[in-house]
């Protein structure tokens, strides 16, 4: 398996939700073999960018991460975004709520972080403890702040076409597609799963470039027939090593945004091990998606950061 980094420039119109690269660096196949799409590589690249903007503000943005309880992998992801943010001259904010905590509590917390001065960015790490409403915690980020668009408001706007941000690892997805500077419009496109992150999320984000793709959901009839006829696979299902090489056609370019438990590890709904002979181009897991959602939840970030900016020259 050859590993393929595409270089870029991008330009963010998140109004649009487009995500178009602005100058591909196409590293071409020499044979038949598939190809990997290096997220880190790309993430890297975009946040190099980011840094670059996030310099060129005359303050320094917040970026909080809301965590309740002490869920390992969540503490992880926490201290994780923590050094990304560091890293980019973003200040982190500390958040850290005991599992014991309750719904009213919790939306009244984040409610005094939405006041922090220079905030820029409010998340909750999911999942909380199943006492506390999830809906209402992300509901009490000022729709402003919220990078993960998924409070109620941003969620309703990202689909609406009204929203300064998108979801992460929607605009992750379209990304990694981008970098291949393939032309979909004859292309048969097939989303696989409809949830709430990634599926309904870029099924919509496909259909607003006038593209026509089909979206597999549980109950569809004759899902093997369509993935065998299908050019251009996003899988978002979270079934482990799902897809092999029989329910795939030559050529086919897999973004796949499924993570699953398997041992010790993390893996996708591909089975690159089985689809390396058939696939063009797959995006691993790790390694794909997950590093370029990263860069795209602080590209929001910057967005906020962009706004607040023009609201205080305009104060001034």
């Amino acid at each position: 398996m050859d590993v393929v980094f595409i270089g870029m420039i991008l330009t963010m119109n998140f109004l649009e939700h487009n995500t178009s690269p602005l100058a591909p660096l196409l590293v071409k196949k020499k044979n038949k073999k598939m190809q990997i799409i290096d997220g880190k590589r790309i993430s890297k690249y975009i946040l190099e960018d980011i840094k670059k903007e996030v310099e060129k503000l005359d303050f320094v943005p917040v970026f909080c991460d809301v965590l309740v309880g002490v869920d390992p992998a969540s503490v992880q992801y926490v201290n994780m975004k923590r050094k990304k943010a560091e890293s980019l001259g973003i200040e982190f904010h500390e958040a850290f709520f005991g599992a014991e905590i309750s719904t009213d509590q919790l939306v009244q917390e984040i409610k005094k972080i939405n006041k922090i001065e220079n905030m820029c960015g409010v998340i909750v790490q999911l999942p909380l403890p199943e006492h506390v409403n999830a809906r209402e915690s992300l509901d009490a980020i000022d729709p402003r702040l919220d990078v993960d668009a998924l409070g109620s408001v941003n969620s309703q706007n990202f689909y609406q076409g009204g929203s300064a941000v998108g979801l992460p690892t929607a605009l992750a997805c379209m990304v990694l597609l981008d970098s291949l500077d393939l032309d979909l419009k004859e292309k048969n496109i097939v989303v696989l799963g409809y949830g709430d992150l990634v599926g309904k999320p870029v099924f919509s984000l496909l259909e607003k470039r006038g593209l026509n793709p089909v979206a597999l959901r549980s109950q569809t009839e004759n899902k093997e027939e369509i993935l065998k006829n299908t050019d251009v696979i996003i899988s978002g299902i979270g079934k482990g090593l799902y897809i092999n090489r029989d329910m795939i056609k030559e050529g086919v370019v897999i973004i796949d945004a499924g993570t699953s438990e398997e041992g010790a590890g993390i893996v996708g709904d591909v089975d690159l091990e089985s689809d390396r002979s058939v696939a063009s181009y797959v995006s691993p897991v790790p390694g794909g998606v997950g590093p370029v959602t990263i860069a795209m939840l602080f590209k929001n970030v910057l967005e906020v950061a962009k706004q607040k900016q023009k609201q205080n020259e305009s104060n001034k």
